[in-house]
């Protein structure tokens, strides 16, 4: 593969506004509402991203049926020191599973669970 393998990611929750507050705050961003495809019973809440950079964007997505904090997926945010959008967790209503930890000549991670339960990752070189 000559190319980034990850294109979207979603995110699921029980309540949008509230995670929508917790990743603002934590990662520093505005997300932007969006209208649900067509037929589709979903409210979604998009990442700021840009198609022409490398790299994925997604959303937090609220749908029937479809639960949040499952296991299975991590996402992993890419920060400049990812102590400092740590830091902002517990603040914004998640938790600190492990704070930031060396992983060699990759960088750091912290992971962290948000304001539904699904855990996330913060990436950092520093």
């Amino acid at each position: 593969m000559d190319y980034n393998p990850v294109i979207w990611f979603e995110i699921y929750v029980a309540d949008l506004d509230r995670a929508k507050k917790f990743y603002e705050r934590v990662l520093g961003t505005e997300l932007k509402s969006t209208p649900a495809p067509s037929g589709m019973d979903m409210e979604m809440m998009f990442f700021p991203g840009n198609p022409a950079n490398g790299g994925a964007t997604g959303a937090l997505v609220k749908m029937v049926g479809v639960p949040q904090g499952m296991a299975g997926t991590i996402v992993y945010f890419t920060c400049q020191d990812c102590a400092v959008e740590s830091s902002r967790v517990e603040a914004a209503g998640g938790t600190i599973e492990r704070p930031k930890f060396s992983i060699g000549q990759y960088g750091h991670i912290a992971l962290c669970r948000d304001s539904e339960g699904n855990m996330f990752g913060l990436h950092s070189m520093a």
